[in-house]
């Protein structure tokens, strides 16, 4: 479950903490999957990894490029498909925080929280308005209904979710450079258009927050 969190406060603030634990956690886990990679015998190394992403962020896209650059997979899509995936040999666990603690986390340094990209989920209709109904419960501000690779029905469906749990309804590329590269920074595939009005009615929800 990925979430967004728009218009965070500057400075410290229990989000900012939280933040600073989970990049911890990252560091953590990105070693141990440099050893589960390197048990399995494929041809990789934190120091490429690293050269890769070109910063201190490193994630799992960035191991991907390496096996392809190595000859250990064929796309960045087969990396995650054989090996990176949940599931696969070479999979990880990452750390995690539960949702409606995350939303509460978020809103105490003055944030909005919308659900992203709802069907990567798994779950059937009833499922996930099920989920949805609960996080509108626990204080979720948004959901993203205008996502590149969700069809025009499927939007639209989603913007009546979100309507019947009074949420936003939000939308975004989900842009990552060359690991999607069918994907553009604001028009996604080609065809994505996110209303104007999503980024004033967060900003209202983020005034609620504050009155």
């Amino acid at each position: 479950m990925h979430v967004l969190a728009y218009f965070v406060d500057a400075g410290e603030g229990p989000m900012q903490d939280e933040l600073a634990r989970l990049r911890e956690e990252r560091a953590t886990r990105n070693e141990r999957l440099v050893r589960r990679l390197e048990d399995l015998g494929l041809p990789v190394s934190f120091e490429q990894v690293r050269a890769v992403a070109g910063s201190s962020v490193v994630g799992r896209p960035h191991f991907a490029a390496v096996l392809v650059a190595n000859g250990a997979a064929a796309s960045i899509q087969d990396a995650f498909d054989r090996l990176l995936a949940k599931g696969a040999p070479g999979y990880v666990p990452k750390a995690r925080i539960d949702f409606a603690s995350f939303i509460a986390t978020a809103r105490g340094s003055g944030a909005v929280v919308a659900l992203a990209h709802p069907f990567s989920l798994g779950l059937d209709r009833a499922g996930l308005e099920g989920v949805v109904a609960e996080l509108a419960e626990a204080g979720l501000a948004g959901l993203e209904c205008y996502y590149s690779r969700y069809s025009p029905e499927e939007r639209a469906e989603l913007a009546e979710l979100a309507k019947r749990y009074d949420l936003v309804a939000t939308g975004g590329s989900d842009y990552h450079g060359k690991f999607k590269p069918d994907i553009a920074v604001g028009v996604g595939t080609g065809d994505l258009e996110v209303p104007d009005s999503a980024l004033g009615e967060l900003l209202a929800r983020k005034e609620d927050l504050a009155a």
